[in-house]
């Protein structure tokens, strides 16, 4: 085994089972675990890292106990309120903390093909991303799919809350060249489909990523915490452990 120690919170839910299997493949130790009613200061402090896929409504309490204990923290959650968000940022400045809106090797290659087509394109294709998530996921659009938006609005200079159209309905017009589309499905046991659209006239440029297990998303999550030893506060993504930025 490694000299990490893990807390995986949720360990009974989908996610928190899958980053036990993903731990123990890849010869991680897991030194505690909980789950809703369990406690949290003693678990933490059992560990090195955290790594949580829990729900935004815990962060608040997660990174107070981070703090307090100076743990680092492998963030999975999506839905953050802007306070949260903020929070998160502060914190990175004490702590090291890999925060991203997903931990799939895939999915990061998709962000940084996005990027890559975005700049190659040009203005003249429209932007579009479509996102499936299975049934029971509570936020829209998924933090992936905001991530794709923050990607391209990068890219051409926009704003996210200004120019992001989340979906259509009624009499909206004809689409405005500056607009992103985003669109949110919802059904069956689906894990999560992105797709980011170019269209234009005479052509269009579809990159899509499927993924099939929850495995790829916890596999990833802890070799972002191997990632994390040794690191300086700091607020990183898989782009960083991946090797993919500069």
């Amino acid at each position: 085994m490694s000299d990490l120690k893990l807390l995986i919170t949720g360990c009974k839910g989908r996610m928190g089972q899958a980053i036990l299997r993903a731990a123990e493949a890849q010869n991680v130790t897991v030194a505690s675990t909980i789950d809703v009613g369990d406690a949290l200061s003693p678990a933490l402090a059992e560990a090195d890292t955290v790594i949580d896929f829990t729900t935004h409504h815990f962060c608040d309490e997660l990174l107070g106990e981070c703090l307090k204990q100076n743990k680092s923290m492998v963030i999975g959650t999506t839905g953050h309120t802007n306070e949260q968000l903020a929070a998160i940022r502060e914190a990175a400045k004490t702590l090291p903390i890999v925060f991203a809106s997903n931990y799939s090797v895939g999915v990061n290659t998709l962000f940084w093909l996005t990027r890559k087509a975005t700049e190659l394109l040009g203005p003249d294709f429209d932007l579009e991303v479509i996102e499936m998530h299975h049934r029971m996921k509570k936020d829209s659009p998924s933090g992936t799919a905001r991530t794709l938006v923050e990607i391209l609005a990068d890219v051409r200079g926009l704003e996210y809350d200004k120019d992001c159209r989340h979906g259509r309905f009624g009499d909206v017009g004809a689409r405005t060249p500056k607009e992103i589309g985003v669109h949110a499905i919802r059904g069956g046991d689906v894990v999560g489909d992105h797709t980011v659209v170019f269209a234009n006239v005479g052509e269009r440029v579809e990159l899509t990523h499927k993924a099939s297990s929850r495995d790829t998303f916890a596999n990833g999550s802890v070799r972002a915490a191997r990632w994390l030893v040794g690191k300086p506060a700091g607020l990183y993504d898989m782009q960083d452990v991946l090797g993919l930025k500069g």
